[in-house]
Order: C-alpha cells, then sequence, then structure tokens
C-alpha cells in the first residue's frame, strides 16, 4: 500500500473532497484546506452548500474537471457509489479516509485500473513521506 500512498500523493495534483464540509471544525475541510496549502487543486463535492475554501462546490463528482484523486469522507456504507462515479469518470485513484473501509470497492476500483488507498489520512501520510 506504501507504493499506492506515495505514487497518489506525488504524481496527482487534483483531488475531488467528496463530503467536503464547510466547517472549519470538520476533519473533511481541515484536510481540504492542508491538501491546498501544499498546492494541490481541491474541488469540494457536497450537495449541500455552494462554496468551500473558496472553491465552487460541487453536488456530484464532475468528469469535466480532470479530477485525479476521489477523497472519500463518507461513511463506509455509502463508500461504494463513489468508488462507481470515481471509476465511471476515469479518476485515477480512490482515497478512503481514516476509519472508511470498503473491500469490494476497492476491488472494483483496482479491477478498474485505479490506484487505492484505504483507511489513511494525507494529513499523516504526507509527513510520513517527508521523512518528518
Amino acid at each position: 500500500m506504501d507504493d499506492d500512498i506515495r505514487h497518489v500523493l506525488t504524481e496527482y495534483r487534483t483531488w475531488a473532497v467528496v463530503g467536503c464540509s464547510p466547517s472549519p471544525l470538520r476533519d473533511s475541510h481541515r484536510i481540504a484546506a492542508l491538501l491546498k496549502a501544499r498546492g494541490y487543486r481541491v474541488i469540494p463535492v457536497n450537495p449541500a452548500c455552494d462554496e468551500v475554501l473558496g472553491e465552487r462546490c460541487h453536488p456530484a463528482l464532475a468528469a469535466d474537471e480532470g479530477i485525479e484523486v476521489v477523497d472519500l469522507f463518507r461513511r463506509s456504507s455509502a463508500v461504494s457509489r463513489h468508488v462507481d462515479e470515481a471509476i465511471a469518470i476515469g479518476a485515477k485513484a480512490v482515497w478512503m479516509q481514516l476509519g472508511v473501509i470498503d473491500h469490494d470497492a476497492a476491488e472494483r476500483a483496482r479491477a478498474a485500473g485505479l490506484r487505492v488507498v484505504m483507511n489513511r489520512c494525507p494529513a499523516i501520510e504526507l509527513p510520513r513521506l517527508e521523512g518528518r
């Protein structure tokens, strides 16, 4: 899995954050802000709001945004649908946050050629890869 983590964090720059909250108190907001501060393009996905972190918030994954990574801040039971959407829009990777686990969806993504990271957080993995 470390190869997938390293590849996703170093090779892909456009991340859709599914379940991105407008509240700075939420982990999804904090991680999206961290990614944006590190130079990643962040596309918030949340049907309940219009803007997050100064970016237009999309109600669903958009095929025309060049999304490379679909970062999932959803319950494990809701992940399957979003993984299928990631495959359909041509994403290159799916990242499931800490506590988000769906082995069947992960296998479908891998079978479709996507990199998969599951039960991990970029805020932990980026410093680890940098040796901090």
